[in-house]
């Protein structure tokens, strides 16, 4: 069972955001599923999970303080690449790839989006 239905972010540049979402989820297999003509974009598997939206009230997209967006990773190479991408395509790095202590085998990085959105990868498989 899962625990959320979707998770949104905000966005000012509706045209930038789906460029660099496009190819970073790609890399944890994660893809564009819908279009929500000027208001937005949908990323998923098997569902729609990832909502890129400009804000409904017309006011700038901004960034909550202490929210991080974070994705589950097939594998640890999934984490990597994710990171790199991320950072190629103008996102700005909140954590290298590495282990992290506070759970068995958990391996994560962290990126910001264009926007300023925190956004992090996990993996919790071993090496």
């Amino acid at each position: 069972m899962s625990v959320f239905t979707h998770v949104t972010v905000g966005t000012n540049d509706l045209n930038k955001a789906r460029a660099f979402y496009d190819i970073v989820l790609k890399q944890i297999g994660l893809n564009r599923v819908a279009d929500l003509d000027d208001a937005g974009s949908i990323w998923g598997v098997d569902k729609p999970s990832f909502f890129v939206l400009k804000p409904n009230d017309g006011k700038a997209a901004n960034v909550g303080n202490g929210v991080t967006v974070s994705f589950e990773a097939p594998n640890r190479a999934a984490v990597q690449a994710f990171h790199e991408t991320a950072l190629a395509n103008g996102g700005t790095c909140a954590g290298l790839p590495g282990g992290r202590g506070w759970a068995e085998n958990a391996y994560a990085a962290y990126a910001r989006d264009l926007d300023g959105n925190k956004l992090a990868v996990y993996c919790f498989k071993a090496e």
